[in-house]
């Protein structure tokens, strides 16, 4: 079978393992800098002239399914010839070598699946749980299916770590190591494929981070075939909620909140006098908003623009990241700092004076839990999952999604009373304590993985 690979960034990275590399006839980008280059040896081209070379399907390596595939739809390919990294699966199942990871004592063991060791948030809540439960007595090991940097400091809190990357196509039935477990706990959406042929005498813990625009590429026959005995499915907010029962509207979900840990007990005692620091971090994608936001700074009049200054934190290496640089340059006061760690963006949260949350969707930032433990107020659009939990003009403001000038006039607001966002912070801060904190996150850990563990325990 011959494929062609549309996508050349993050998921290209993650899933090209999978392919060979005489089997992959070209890779497909719409960014005109990567066309007419080469990545591990095999061309790039333009979607529209890849169609021309002949393939037998074409697998997009993005989270952009609907737009990519209506992209490949209107230059005339065949829908039954358009698949999703998700789909891998049906590819490559044969190729999955049951891996000798032995582990003692499962039974009485937790078992938390991550779909990497990113330092994104997904990722970090699920090490909080297992640091967590590990405190508590819970013997527990931390798997992912890829490599990454959090690795560090899981090992420094001395969990053991697992990879196996047969996890990103395989099943459970697959990955028979992951059977036997006292309890389970699947994170994110990504893990849909691994839980549609299970061990249902295993209990497992649907930990649900993802907003609508992640399901864009699920197969939702796949999704319905989830045998539901002992799986309790739980939801970072209502957003991820409603995203999986827009499919399975009969699905019971429970809420689980992630908790942040407090690095910033001092409150702030003032607020800049010279220029007010916004800050928006997170990656530089259409879901994101930060289009949205720089469209807000150039509607800012002059003199609104040169008090304040706009921070844009994360990976900046899209197509979109790019063009909104171009756009930018002009804006002396618009900064793209690129991807920093953890350090670095602590450092920013300490700096800043509004957090910036422009996103069309975003199920429950890390980032704005984040920026209320620092005491800083957060700008939220109603698309943002925290967006429930602040009463606009009290411990936070926001606004419509893409409403460009709501947006502007919420800075300026900022511009016009930033004595009162000190205010503001203290409400917030409050927020933290009482929804993100560890020991409210502590609470609901211990409270569902105590029904589920025990429950095991008892029927044993």
């Amino acid at each position: 079978m011959i494929f062609l690979l549309f996508g050349t960034g993050d998921y290209y990275q993650r899933y090209k393992k999978w392919f060979d590399s005489e089997k992959v006839a070209a890779l497909l980008d719409n960014a005109p800098e990567k066309q007419n280059t080469h990545i591990d040896g095999i061309r790039v081209v333009s979607p529209d002239e890849g169609v021309r070379i002949p393939f037998d399907v074409i697998v997009i390596l993005s989270f952009y399914y609907s737009a990519m595939k209506q992209q490949l739809l209107e230059l005339g390919v065949e829908k039954t010839r358009i698949y999703h990294f998700y789909d891998l699966h049906r590819f490559f199942r044969g190729r999955i070598i049951d891996v000798p990871i032995v582990v003692e004592d499962a039974a009485q063991k937790i078992l938390l699946l991550s779909q990497d060791l990113s330092l994104g948030g997904p990722a970090i809540a699920l090490f909080h749980a297992a640091r967590l439960l590990k405190m508590n007595g819970y013997s527990v090991i931390y798997a992912s299916m890829l490599e990454g940097p959090l690795r560090r400091k899981i090992e420094e809190a001395e969990i053991p770590v697992v990879v196996d990357e047969n996890l990103q196509i395989g099943t459970m039935e697959d990955c028979s190591w992951t059977q036997g477990f006292a309890l389970v706990v699947c994170n994110t959406v990504n893990f849909h494929v691994f839980l549609s042929e299970r061990d249902v005498d295993t209990p497992v813990v649907w930990w649900l981070h993802d907003a609508a625009f992640y399901y864009d590429g699920v197969d939702k026959e796949l999704l319905r075939r989830i045998n539901r005995k002992n799986l309790q499915v739980v939801s970072v907010g209502p957003i991820p909620k409603r995203a999986i029962q827009t499919f399975l509207p009969d699905l019971k979900v429970g809420q689980l909140l992630y908790g942040v840990a407090d690095m910033c007990r001092e409150g702030r005692e003032h607020i800049s006098t010279e220029k007010v620091m916004f800050v928006t971090i997170g990656y530089v994608t259409e879901h994101k908003g930060q289009d949205v936001l720089l469209q807000a700074v150039r509607m800012l009049p002059e003199e609104y623009r040169k008090q304040a200054e706009f921070y844009l934190v994360g990976q900046d290496s899209t197509w979109l990241a790019q063009q909104l640089k171009q756009q930018a340059a002009d804006l002396d006061n618009v900064v793209f700092t690129g991807t920093v760690d953890r350090e670095r963006i602590d450092r920013v949260l300490r700096e800043a004076d509004v957090l910036v949350c422009p996103s069309r969707q975003d199920s429950m930032p890390t980032v704005a839990a984040e920026a209320m433990m620092h005491w800083v107020p957060c700008l939220l659009s109603d698309a943002v999952g925290t967006a429930q939990y602040i009463e606009d003009g009290a411990e936070g403001l926001l606004f419509a999604s893409e409403d460009v000038k709501a947006l502007t006039e919420r800075i300026k607001w900022c511009i016009d009373n930033r004595e009162q966002l000190l205010a503001m912070g203290r409400l917030a801060r409050r927020i933290y304590e009482k929804t993100f904190s560890m020991e409210a996150f502590e609470e609901g850990i211990l409270s569902l993985v105590e029904n589920m563990y025990c429950s095991r325990k008892e029927g044993n």
